[in-house]
């Protein structure tokens, strides 16, 4: 008996100790895991934090002590994208598409160019150091177009104001009326310190915040407007040029415009601008009457960047050079003053196609670039898309899009590699004067190959091309299958077609058909779940009600809400929050609310 007992009270000494390891154990476990920052979520990927951490109901034990952590918990280091090393294979290789190129510093030729600065720019959601829409579809990767998230219960909109436009007589005798393409607004969400150095008026300078609308149009005024209440916040600029193109501002914040004519002034040779927005002056300008061009034809739709760190800005132009600009900017916030003292490096190409058209296959870039790393994919007049070396200004690779292309490439890393989506014009009679395929590529951006091609036959008139005028949106969160094609002038001359087509495979999914082409670009929106949608707009050419904005969704390309503007519409709508800003050539400017 005595022996039993014995053995029983020793097991349960053994039952006990271990019940006091096992509680000891468990508790160091719920420290480490709490000093350690550990979540069940951020471990599966998904949202979390170290408050989160698994509470148990083991027993606390007085005799431990916690110990204190060594220090802050590092954050993950993110995966490092590989890094863009572009190369050209036989189908792109440049020497088949480019007869030669040149480059000029500061007007003396130089035959060996090297960049003495380093230009590097990321992804696009690293482009701006303020919040807005800065440049033509948004960023460097020109994937935007739109800031923030919408929140809709009833799935339409509203006109929260609107405000006249002009109109211009160039002193050709030709004459634009209001915003037409591209045509889209800026947007620029700018500090109070920013604010109250610029000619605002008193009461926008005293906001605590405020969204300002940026406006370049083609009745030769840049407007400067609130985005929630159409108010004026200062007086309007008049420049005297026609504003085809969007412009940009500088994405470092500086309150700095730069925008180009897209065609002659009222009284002045077309040229592109930079504008102080302290007090409205120019700070210098370029291009006009360039002699150093292979084309006489100095206009500037294309919508530039700068490179913060470089302080340098890349501007195409449609007379065949590509300008980079070290701005050597001495900008004081405090002082409130700004001045610039540029030097400019040009490089202009010439090319076997347009050499041997006489000419007909236009030389020039009418179209936005794409920057990544230091290498610019941009297409031009003649019918190539290029990617340029802006460090040896020498071209990587080139690909034959056919047709004169005033689409701005858009691109997408998809799994870390990139890609670009474009499309072109139907110029008349460069390859036919009736009917002809329009080609959607998704193109490699390594090597410049066709990864897959997608065609619609479409009509064209002389000066109102058909196929792809705007410019392809790349979709998000619900829409991350899909890009969103405007086709003009398909499957009948007036007729236009939104197509939504698969990124893998370049199938259509849906086509949104409209009674009227389409020249702008489709502008994807998104909930704060992801779920998608997409605004889109018709020119209204011939209709008396004008174009249409329409609200789609984008999975399934019905259409949920959808009102006239009144008059021909051919600009891109720019979108913050819920604000949609539009111009029309019915010389009316829409601030538009979703609701």
């Amino acid at each position: 008996m005595e022996g039993h007992s014995s053995a029983r009270g020793s097991r349960k000494g053994t039952m006990l100790k271990a019940v006091v390891l096992a509680a000891l154990m468990i508790v160091l476990a719920v420290i480490e895991v709490r000093y350690l920052g550990y979540d069940e979520d951020a471990a599966q990927g998904g949202p979390g934090t170290a408050e989160t951490a698994p509470v148990t109901d083991a027993p606390v034990t007085p005799a431990i002590e916690t110990p204190e952590p060594a220090g802050p918990t590092a954050a993950p280091t993110p995966t490092p994208l590989p890094a863009f090393e572009p190369y050209a294979v036989d189908e792109t290789d440049p020497e088949k598409y480019i007869s030669a190129y040149a480059v000029e510093v500061d007007g003396e030729a130089v035959d060996d160019y090297q960049a003495e600065l380093a230009i590097d720019f990321g992804t696009g959601d690293t482009y701006s150091q303020i919040d807005g829409v800065l440049t033509f579809r948004g960023n460097n990767f020109r994937d935007g177009g739109a800031v923030g998230t919408v929140s809709m219960t009833e799935k339409k909109f509203e006109t929260a104001w609107t405000r006249s436009l002009g109109s211009l007589t160039a002193y050709d005798g030709y004459t634009w009326t209001g915003s037409g393409w591209t045509g889209q607004a800026l947007i620029a969400k700018w500090d109070k310190e920013t604010r109250e150095i610029m000619n605002m008026y008193d009461w926008a300078k005293e906001q605590d915040e405020l969204v300002e609308v940026v406006h370049a149009t083609m009745d030769g005024y840049v407007r400067f407007t609130e985005l929630e209440t159409g108010k004026a916040t200062r007086d309007d600029l008049y420049l005297g040029f026609t504003f085809k193109g969007a412009g940009s501002l500088d994405p470092r914040g500086y309150p700095i415009l730069y925008v180009g004519a897209g065609y002659y002034g009222a009284s002045q040779s077309p040229r592109a601008l930079a504008v102080s927005l302290i007090d409205g002056s120019v700070l210098f300008s370029l291009g006009d009457n360039e002699t150093f061009a292979n084309r006489q034809w100095h206009m500037f739709d294309s919508a530039p960047l700068v490179c913060a760190e470089t302080d340098q800005l890349i501007w195409p132009g449609e007379n065949g050079i590509v300008y980079i600009v070290t701005l050597n900017t001495d900008y004081d916030k405090a002082a409130g003053t700004l001045s610039v003292d540029p030097e400019i490096v040009k490089w202009k190409y010439s090319t076997f196609r347009n050499t041997s058209t006489g000419g007909q296959f236009w030389l020039g870039m009418e179209d936005s670039a794409v920057i990544y790393g230091h290498y610019m994919m941009v297409a031009d007049n003649g019918g190539h898309l290029i990617c340029l070396d802006l460090e040896t200004l020498e071209p990587v690779w080139v690909q034959d899009v056919l047709d004169d292309t005033n689409c701005t490439p858009a691109l997408e890393l998809e799994n870390g590699h990139p890609y670009l989506y474009i499309s072109t014009s139907f110029h008349a009679g460069w390859r036919s004067w009736t009917t002809a395929d329009i080609p959607i590529f998704k193109i490699d951006a390594v090597t410049g190959e066709i990864v897959w091609r997608t065609d619609y036959t479409c009509y064209t008139e002389p000066d109102l091309s058909g196929g792809v005028q705007g410019s392809i949106a790349i979709g998000k969160n619900s829409l991350s299958d899909l890009i969103f094609v405007p086709v003009a002038r398909t499957p009948n001359a007036y007729d236009g077609v939104l197509a939504a087509i698969d990124k893998e495979t370049g199938e259509v999914v849906w086509e949104q058909h409209s009674q009227t082409y389409s020249w702008s670009s489709p502008v994807c929106i998104y909930d704060s779940e992801g779920n998608g949608y997409v605004l889109y707009t018709t020119s209204g050419v011939g209709n008396a009600n004008g174009g249409y904005l329409c609200l789609t969704d984008g999975l399934t390309g019905e259409i949920l809400y959808e009102a006239a503007l009144g008059a021909t519409t051919e600009a891109t709508p720019a979108v913050y929050g819920n604000m949609i800003v539009i111009g029309t050539r019915g010389m009316t400017d829409y601030g538009l609310r979703l609701k």
